[in-house]
């Protein structure tokens, strides 16, 4: 009995102290979602509960509600960062996501405060999401996020803000965004309101390569990748690649999916040029694409 008081004791804790620096954020009808004082005047929340950009407003931990203004966002790793001039109170105490462990007990903070408590279920390498977003390390939870949670602190035992949750990233799945990859993207949206990512204007669907054609493209695997869009003005049409193209190789690495064409896009500076191998009409063809900013909303 002790020692469940005690580990008891202890969560409480690690949420009063996490809870410090836990904020509403007033974004959306109704429903407040849940932000983390980052830093000085800045909080961090899930972005896809900041449905508008103006009249924006935060609950602080003392219950008073001060104005906020958007510094950026990021929709491809679902963060967004609030400036805030009247901001009471410590920041975040910090803890090193590369320290946890599947089977940690962790727990999530929404402003309130309120508190839901589970494990790490799945630790993984960095990923990608489905908009690009470059995340450092998967962190999946075996626990209940409860409406307005999203953007809040997931705390380890200690009390320490590792990451931030989200219901944003993923259907059904229970996701923490790595503080290394908040901290990141913060500084980002902070020095320009939004995080710079490469794009080349086309859309790709996967079809195998037919054997007689593998030879004779430099790179070519089983499977290319048709082109079935071609944004108008964007940076594939520029370089001249049609629809029906089929996109077998970047600088000479085959591409059989698209996130092998988003590493090897996400890795090059903006403007720099990538060579594209294709198959047109049978016939291999070899063109020098520079890449583009991706426009805000685009994938």
């Amino acid at each position: 009995m002790e020692t469940l008081l005690s580990l008891s004791n202890d969560l409480a804790g690690a949420v009063e102290r996490a809870a410090r620096a836990v904020v509403a954020v007033h974004a959306r009808p109704r429903l407040a979602s849940t932000g983390v004082h980052w830093g000085p005047g800045v909080v961090v929340t899930a972005d896809h509960t900041v449905r508008t950009d103006d009249d924006l407003r935060v609950t602080r931990p003392d219950g008073r509600t001060v104005p906020a203004t958007l510094a950026g966002r990021d929709p491809a790793t679902d963060l967004a960062v609030l400036r805030v001039a009247d901001l009471a109170g410590p920041p975040a105490e910090r803890g090193d996501p590369a320290r946890l462990r599947v089977g940690h007990v962790v727990l999530a903070v929404g402003h309130g405060p309120r508190a839901s408590w589970g494990v790490v279920s799945t630790l993984g390498e960095a990923w990608r999401t489905w908009r690009g977003g470059e995340i450092d390390r998967l962190i999946r939870l075996d626990l209940t996020l409860y409406p307005g949670f999203s953007g809040g602190p997931l705390v380890d035992a200690r009390g320490d803000v590792v990451g931030l949750v989200t219901s944003g990233l993923a259907r059904q799945l229970e996701l923490a965004v790595p503080a290394s990859t908040v901290e990141r993207v913060v500084e980002a949206l902070l020095a320009t309101g939004r995080v710079a990512r490469g794009y080349l204007g086309i859309g790709l669907q996967p079809v195998m390569l037919p054997e007689a054609l593998r030879p004779v493209v430099p790179g070519a695997g089983e499977q290319g990748l048709i082109v079935v869009n071609v944004e108008p003005a964007g940076p594939a049409a520029t370089a001249g690649i049609l629809l029906g193209d089929v996109l077998v190789a970047l600088d000479g690495r085959a591409v059989g999916d698209t996130d092998a064409v988003q590493g090897v896009v996400a890795g090059r500076p903006i403007g720099s040029a990538v060579t594209v191998s294709l198959v047109r009409a049978g016939a291999p063809v070899q063109l020098s694409v520079a890449i583009g900013e991706r426009p805000a909303g685009k994938r």
